[in-house]
């Protein structure tokens, strides 16, 4: 063990219980977030620098959380994004070829508070019968009245709007220009792996902040209009709405991801709703309605469209539906 000396810490839900653990290193600290968990056994650095995360503190269902490392071209973003992490057991020593330091000295450049030695099995289990809540983690064990105070004052996810906090602040390019097809981005916390899968498919990106307007993005001329995944709730992002509605309206092709899916179903007049846990993870299994097979899929939300409203209006098809919670989990105009 690298630190025989770690401090007590402790994970406090807004319920009132308590997870003990130790802190990663020999850190004080604290911080709050919605404590949430993540069912991938590996994907830890893409999943603490997804913006979809930001303002979360994630859990990993796996036991074993640092054993490969950190490498350069494996960030989804321009650093991490979660507010904390909460593991069972943290390896501070790593093994892989293409790594470059350890998630420890990972973690230690963006100042993340980490706890580990908790039981996670026990935790993820309460979070599925209890829902997603607000939860500190911290060091400061002897002070848990005013933990308490300062997490009754934490805003709640629902209603919060978060896009803005992890948005570029000026466009930029992706890809070949030179790409047969051009697609329009609005980055709503927008992936690098995104991205990288447009390009790989034949596709410019030109990616405009969260508060681009449409008459911006259509000035470039695009084929197509994409809205991103990203943190938060759908249903603050007016601006957003108003572009997916304007793109609608003139019948042009447009697909969204996540939080940009949702702000589609907002803009065909269909609400969204807070998840009880919400979907977070690398095998999430849903059902091609047309096809009739399964597909397994990486998913990372906390909200989902409402079924009965999607399944109600004449101008939207649902096309694939969640085989754990039949939640919608894809659909289209049409």
């Amino acid at each position: 063990m690298k630190y025989q000396n770690r401090r007590k810490a402790i994970l406090l839900l807004a319920d009132g219980t308590i997870f003990h653990g130790k802190s990663v290193g020999d850190k004080e600290g604290t911080s709050f977030g919605e404590v949430c968990f993540n069912t991938g056994m590996t994907g830890y650095q893409e999943i603490f620098t997804d913006p979809s995360y930001f303002g979360q503190l994630m859990v990993t269902t796996n036991s074993h959380i640092g054993n490969y490392g950190t490498a350069e071209n494996e960030n989804e973003s321009n650093g991490v994004k979660i507010s904390g992490l909460i593991c069972k057991n943290f390896s501070y020593d790593y093994s892989r070829d293409i790594a470059n330091r350890s998630l420890e000295e990972f973690l230690n450049e963006s100042n993340l508070f980490a706890i580990s030695d908790v039981d996670t099995r026990a935790l993820v289990s309460y979070i599925r019968d209890n829902g997603a809540m607000n939860a500190v983690i911290s060091t400061d064990v002897d002070n848990i009245d005013g933990l308490k105070k300062q997490l009754a004052d934490s805003p709640n996810m629902n209603g919060l709007e978060l896009a803005s906090k992890v948005s570029c602040t000026k466009s930029y390019y992706f890809g070949d220009e030179k790409a047969t097809y051009k697609v329009a981005a609005l980055d709503i916390g927008i992936k690098k792996s995104i991205l990288k899968n447009l390009a790989t498919r034949d596709v410019y990106v030109k990616v405009f902040p969260y508060n681009a307007t449409f008459e911006e993005m259509s000035a470039w001329n695009p084929d197509g209009y994409f809205l991103s995944n990203g943190p938060g709730d759908p249903e603050p992002l007016v601006e957003a709405q108003a572009v997916a509605k304007e793109i609608i309206k003139r019948d042009l092709p447009l697909f969204g991801i996540c939080l940009g899916h949702q702000v589609i179903a907002i803009a065909n007049g269909i609400s969204t709703f807070k998840m009880h846990n919400g979907h977070r993870g690398i095998n999430h299994p849903v059902m091609n309605i047309a096809t009739g097979k399964g597909e397994i899929t990486s998913q990372n939300h906390g909200f989902a469209v409402n079924k009965d409203e999607a399944m109600a209006n004449p101008d939207v098809e649902i096309s694939h539906t969640h085989l754990n919670d039949h939640t919608v989990a894809l659909s289209k105009s049409m």
